[in-house]
């Protein structure tokens, strides 16, 4: 008896130093994410606070992973702007020990957290920059790109506009990474497929008056209006676009980057008959619906629908937390190589395959904004008219350029 006693208690020991190791592992006994996004600006309803609880929905759920793991969620303003999303990813690198930023729409932020989080143990799940070069050429073995990018949105919507007959077009694009990205995407598919572009014109971020670049974009007489922007710049185009009565001309608008938020803000009446593309849609199934709901009664929510980017915040910060729970780690060294092994099932975005470039494919769906008439209940705004399959959807690694493929 005094010898099985003996082993048990020798048993415990490893097993409690083999516990505290992996502990050991998890850097100030705490996995901190940092939500960095707009908060205050063109993207705080598509973005802002919604992706603070969607992150928050993600901690919750993964509950310590079995591991009583802790996780601190904190968040920030970029202001749209590379030196203070530059600054606040640095202050949480050297000194709050954060371990992995999620989210990150714009673009031109999104790359200066690519180089930052590089060659540090510092995670980036970007699942709002849009930029096909974090899979390209400036790709980083510590960052994973989820929900749509550039060459994504490009092409499926190009593709399917062309589909339908509108193989001429003119852009309205913001003047920056995204939308000089988007633009380059569709306007590279549509001439390879013999199409043509009669135009285009640029407008800052931010622009309130849209006029100008509507009347030329009409002038052009192109079959499709392409909007190669997003946020509330979208929304105020689409806004001018209807109050010119271009909804019902010849001339098609298409919307490269919208969200449910921003057909909430202009309403079905504007927004009616516009053709979007989309990776997650609320009303798609059950899985979706109850995730929505529960989204739509966290604090200041006040009963909206989750975007597609606050459902990657969700997405991409569970399989971030899965990772570590599964090496015992959150060194991005140990955890982004166990997140590309995964390929299965996810409940927001379908089936998902995460490579080696650090893509995540999944499918993306062409949708159509119902009219007033065909809406039965709140947020009940799109009609599936396509399902572009995951392989189909993202360009292929071999074609990116970036150097971890080898």
């Amino acid at each position: 008896m005094k010898g099985y006693k003996t082993m048990l208690a020798a048993a415990a020991s490893c097993f409690m130093a083999g516990t505290a190791q992996a502990q050991a592992q998890i850097s100030d006994d705490v996995v901190r994410i940092g939500v960095l996004n707009d908060i205050s600006g063109v993207f705080q309803d598509t973005n802002g606070m919604g992706s603070v609880e969607a992150a928050r929905m993600a901690a919750e759920d993964f509950n310590g992973g079995g591991k009583n793991i802790k996780v601190d969620i904190v968040y920030a303003d970029h202001q749209n702007k590379a030196d203070v999303g530059s600054a606040i990813a640095r202050k949480w690198l050297d000194v709050e020990k954060v371990d992995a930023i999620v989210d990150v729409p714009n673009s031109s932020v999104g790359l200066a957290i690519n180089n930052i989080a590089r060659n540090t143990k510092m995670t980036f799940l970007a699942s709002s920059t849009a930029t096909s070069d974090l899979t390209g050429k400036d790709c980083s073995p510590n960052t994973i790109q989820w929900v749509n990018d550039a060459w994504a949105t490009g092409n499926t919507t190009a593709q399917a506009m062309m589909q339908r007959g509108g193989d001429d077009w003119y852009f309205i694009t913001v003047n920056y990474a995204l939308g000089q990205g988007i633009e380059a995407e569709a306007t590279n598919y549509i001439t390879k497929h013999g199409g043509k572009v009669l135009g285009a014109s640029k407008h800052p971020l931010g622009t309130s008056d849209y006029a100008s670049l509507l009347l030329q974009a009409q002038t052009s007489k192109a079959k499709v209006i392409g909007l190669a922007n997003a946020g509330a710049d979208t929304i105020n185009t689409v806004k001018q676009a209807s109050e010119f009565g271009m909804q019902d001309g010849p001339q098609k608008l298409v919307a490269f980057l919208i969200f449910i938020n921003d057909v909430h803000g202009m309403g079905l009446k504007t927004a009616q008959g516009l053709l979007l593309t989309e990776s997650f849609y609320w009303d798609m199934d059950d899985d979706t619906r109850a995730f929505a709901k529960r989204f739509a009664q966290r604090p200041g929510m006040n009963g909206k629908m989750p975007s597609g980017n606050q459902a990657g915040v969700y997405a991409s910060t569970l399989a971030y937390l899965n990772a570590v729970a599964a090496k015992g780690s959150d060194d991005a060294g140990v955890v982004v190589p166990q997140m590309k092994t995964f390929k299965g099932k996810d409940k927001l975005f379908g089936d998902v395959t995460i490579r080696a470039d650090g893509r995540v494919i999944h499918p993306i769906y062409l949708f159509e904004i119902k009219k007033p008439s065909e809406s039965k209940y709140p947020y009940d705004y799109y009609k599936l008219l396509a399902t572009v399959p995951a392989e189909k959807a993202f360009r292929p690694m071999s074609e990116g350029g970036c150097p971890l493929v080898k």
